[in-house]
């Protein structure tokens, strides 16, 4: 009979599978637009972070949206 304790355990694995297979999901598109302005994003950037939809000053814009900074 299971206890509280494996249910958790069988919980938190599939939750750990789901992210890993997002993850790797994510880093499988390789994304070589920006999702924002349609530019190139920059190989060090595609390198650094593979699962990247934005070059990185889309990515700031969104950052300093997310914050409620006003450009």
């Amino acid at each position: 009979m299971a206890d509280a304790a494996d249910y958790a355990t069988e919980l938190n694995e599939r939750h750990l599978a789901g992210a890993l297979a997002s993850r790797a999901h994510l880093a499988a598109s390789h994304a070589t637009e920006c999702d924002d302005c349609g530019d190139d994003i920059p190989d060090a950037r595609r390198k650094a972070a593979p699962f990247a939809r934005t070059c990185i000053e889309c990515q700031g814009i969104r950052e300093l949206k997310a914050k409620g900074v006003r450009r």
